[in-house]
Formats: structure tokens, sequence, C-alpha cells
């Protein structure tokens, strides 16, 4: 990558103030200043180190600029420890993290461009996976990665939308305050070390007894903040924190050895216990020049528990490849591959920033099987306008699809032909009911004839046998007239 070296704000370096530096460092959309004796300042931009078209700094320059800034605790701190952290902002353009230090006997300083608006995560481009971190109640997440890897910014991010959206108390410790938050549906309380409270330990200790829901740690840097921080994710907080490793396997051997030995079973146990996720970031150029990161995403699921507890971290990765479905989890590499499918980042940048290029080129050639011979011959993962064995690939696919065509008309047809079939069962079926309801309508007119001429003869037949009994009485009248003229 190319960079323009850029012109200083002035000549000459006495000319211009530390503002003036970081005014043209924000103008430059750089990520960090340094300031060293006998250099230029130096700005890096885009991942590069570009020193400035102006006259070294001299250490008298450099202490008139920088020890100012310095608090009476923070000069004290600086003394006894040859470095100090604070924070510095210019109002109207950013905040800046800093740190002073002391190199061959003189001062020196690196100031990291924080801005002033706290990105989101789909502005930061970040996995769902990230966003359903912010939703648990409580336990553990941890953002880790080496120093520039966009740690703070993502955090930040989660933090601004818990505010956003849940109605609770968020208690953030660092060193030093880097972003500002702003109260939104949630309120924010921000504690500085060395300004609003002593150290981290006192800190963690203290904002269990502010009703925290949320507490953010700005760095797990020894083994009494770790205790501190697993204790507050043990008792029902959700907590925050970053850690300087380079993936969640590191990361958890790292926590894990932060204590003595024979604590390592208990601290296991606890951890398994409280652990949420962690997410591991490295920031990688995009081809069009800018940075994005590349993430990998472990949460805690039954079977990574107990990895953990029985000390296997060896097999987290293979668990976190194959559970990206159901826990959407993901490791380095398969991020790598999703940023490479996209055409977000380009092959060779992928492989170099790989931490097991081997695996990746693996996994890519899969998917891609002649990238790698693209690349040997100079090119990319897009096929060259001139390269004819592209032409037959496509051919290659065309016939594939033909032949598929074909398939599918020979089985649609068969499925038409089943179809005119049933047609003509339907109607054949239904010929047979119209025909059955014909006759059955014949059968009830003779039925209803029949019950008529029934009706009839019943009626006949009752009326004779009236005329008949009538005939019979009149008989047995005369008989009995007769009978008495005898006598």
């Amino acid at each position: 990558m190319t960079v323009q070296v850029p012109s200083a704000p002035a000549e000459q370096a006495s000319s211009f103030t530390l503002n003036d530096l970081l005014i043209y460092m924000a103008k430059q959309q750089a990520s960090d200043l340094h300031l060293k004796p006998m250099r230029p300042p130096l700005l890096r931009i885009r991942g590069k180190l570009v020193p400035l078209k102006s006259d070294p700094l001299r250490p008298a320059d450099l202490e008139k600029m920088l020890l100012p800034l310095l608090s009476r605790g923070q000069k004290e701190k600086f003394e006894a420890s040859q470095s100090v952290d604070f924070g510095y902002g210019v109002p109207g353009v950013a905040r800046f993290r800093a740190n002073l230090y002391l190199q061959r006997g003189t001062v020196a300083g690196v100031f990291r461009r924080i801005p002033i608006n706290v990105q989101t995560i789909d502005a930061l481009d970040l996995p769902d996976a990230i966003r359903d971190l912010t939703q648990i109640p409580d336990g553990l997440v941890l953002v880790t990665g080496p120093t520039g890897s966009g740690k703070s910014t993502t955090l930040a991010a989660m933090i601004s939308h818990i505010s956003e959206n849940e109605p609770l108390h968020i208690v953030t410790i660092e060193d030093p305050i880097e972003f500002l938050f702003v109260d939104k549906t949630a309120a924010i309380s921000q504690r500085e070390v060395g300004t609003d409270t002593p150290n981290f330990k006192e800190a963690l200790r203290n904002a269990m007894r502010q009703d925290p829901d949320v507490i953010m740690v700005g760095e797990m840097r020894d083994s009494e903040t770790v205790e501190t921080v697993l204790t507050a994710a043990e008792t029902g907080h959700l907590v925050f924190s970053t850690l300087h490793t380079n993936n969640a396997a590191q990361t958890i051997d790292r926590i894990i050895d932060t204590f003595p030995p024979d604590q390592h079973k208990q601290v296991r146990s606890q951890f398994a216990l409280v652990l949420r996720g962690i997410i591991s970031l490295k920031l990688i150029k995009t081809t069009s020049g800018a940075l994005t990161a590349a993430v990998e995403i472990l949460k805690n699921s039954p079977r990574v528990a107990r990895l953990i507890e029985d000390g296997l971290t060896k097999d987290i990765l293979e668990e976190m490849e194959s559970s990206v479905g159901l826990y959407k989890m993901q490791s380095m590499n398969q991020s790598l591959i999703a940023l490479l499918v996209h055409q977000v980042i380009s092959y060779q940048d992928a492989m170099n920033l790989s931490s097991d290029a081997d695996d990746l080129s693996l996994k890519v050639r899969k998917l891609f099987p002649q990238i790698e011979e693209r690349v040997r011959q100079g090119g990319d993962m897009a096929p060259s306008n001139s390269d004819y064995s592209q032409i037959t690939e496509l051919m290659d696919i065309k016939r594939l699809y033909e032949e598929q065509e074909v398939h599918w008309r020979h089985r649609v047809s068969v499925k038409e032909e089943e179809i005119e079939n049933l047609k003509h069962d339907m109607e054949f079926l239904r010929q047979n009911l119209q025909q059955n309801s014909a006759s059955r309508s014949q059968h009830d007119e003779e039925v209803a004839r029949l019950r008529s001429d029934n009706e009839r003869l019943r009626a006949d037949a009752q009326a004779k046998i009236t005329q008949l009994q009538e005939r019979i009485k009149e008989l047995n009248q005369k008989l009995m007239a007769m009978g008495a003229v005898k006598k």
C-alpha cells in the first residue's frame, strides 16, 4: 500500500502546537500520532507509520509540549513509573488516549484518536452474534485482540447498544476514559482510574455498592482485577472487559495462568460458569484501502464449558467451527473466508493475517479451486477477461444446466401425463355419478308409483270388505226373519 507523505501544519517544529498536530491528525483520518525525539511527528494512516514533512522534534520541544498536560498525580506516576496513561480532548475534534513514556532518557508520547461519536454495531459491520451478547442478563463477555484492533471501539458500540435499548445502570471503569457516553434509556456512570478511583480493584469493589446492572472494565491487567471481575460476573452482573490476546483459546489460557497452579482447577470451574462469550478482533485492509475487522466469536455452549473445565482448550477451535449454525460461533479463518466470499479483502492479505494460513488455504481451495493458481499468476479471485479457461468452465456449467433441464423436462412430462390420466378418471367418475343419480331418480319415481298403487288397492279391498260385511249382515237378518215365521 502506498501512502502519500503529508506535510506538517507548519514548516518548523517549534511553530505548531500539540492541538495543531491533533487537529491535523484528525483531518488525515490517522489512528495514532507518535511524538519521538529527533524524528518528525509520525501518523499511522491505514496501518502504516508516515512521517510528516517537517523538522525533527527536539527533546526540549517535546517536554514543553507534553509535560504541561499532566496533572499533579499523573506527574507523580510518570516520575515513579516512567510512563503514564491519560485522556485528552480537543473540543469539536476528538478525544485522544495518550501515553507518555521515557525512551533513552527523553520524553516521548503516543496519542490514539477516539471519535467523538460512538459507532453502532451495524456501522462497524460486526456479526449479529455480537448484538446477541449484549442481550444476556449476566456473565462475562470479553473483547480481545492486539493493540489497535478495535477492541475499545467494539466494546463502546456494545455499551451504546445496551444504553439505547435497556433501562439499566451501566458503570464503566477505565484507564483512561476514552469514549464519552451520553445517558439514553440507560444511565451510565464513567469512572477513571487515577481521577475518580485509585485502581481497578477498588473501583470494582465500590461498583458493587452502586446498584449496577452492567459493569465495563477497560482492561483486565492483573490477577486481582481478573478475580474481582469473575466474582462480579458470578453475582448476577453482566460484565464486559478487554484483554490483549489473539484468539479465544489463548484468552482462556491467559486468564487461567494469571492464577497460581494450585488454583487452576477452581478458576477453570468458575470461568466455565460465568463466561458468556469471547470476541477476538483483527484489523485487515479492504480492497478499497480502508480497514475492517475479522472477527472470531466463541459462545459458552455446554460443550465449550466442559472443555474449559477439563482444560482442553486445544479442542475449542474445532468446536467453534462446527457450531456456526447452532450458536453463531466462528473462527478467525471462517471470518476471513466470509470477507473473501464477499470480495471485501484480497486473498493474499487474508493469508498474511491468518495465524493458520495452511488451514485457511485448504478451506478456501474447497470453495475456489483455482484461487491460488490465479494469485501466483498475479491475478485475484475474479476471473480474467482474457482467460479462455473461464469460458470452458462456463461451458461446462452450461452443459450441466442443460442436462438438468432435460431431466426436469422429462419429469414434468411424466407428471403432466399423470395429471391427464387423473382428469380422465375424474371425468369417468363424474359421468358414473350422474348416471347413478338419474337411475336413483327413476327408482324413486317407481317406488312412489308402487306406493300409490298399493294405497289404491288397499282402499278398494277395504271397500269390498265393507260391502261384504253389510251383505252378510243383511243375509243374517233375513235368515233370522224366516226362522221366526216358521215358528
